[in-house]
């Protein structure tokens, strides 16, 4: 299991790349991309998520 900072650095990753896929899909007007891009973003949102509460369950 990873650990909070594991999850946020993840997190990062998949924000980045959903913007990356979400933007082409609207350059190249191509939908599937775009729902790609925004299901990558909506899971870096998860895993931050994520990592907050393993943080806190540290403390």
């Amino acid at each position: 299991m990873a650990n909070g900072t594991t999850d946020k650095m993840k997190s990062a990753a998949n924000k980045a790349k959903g913007a990356t896929k979400e933007a082409a899909g609207k350059a190249a007007d191509n939908k599937k991309m775009q729902a790609d891009g925004k299901k990558d973003k909506l899971k870096g949102k998860a895993q931050e998520v994520e990592g907050d509460v393993k943080e806190r369950m540290k403390e």
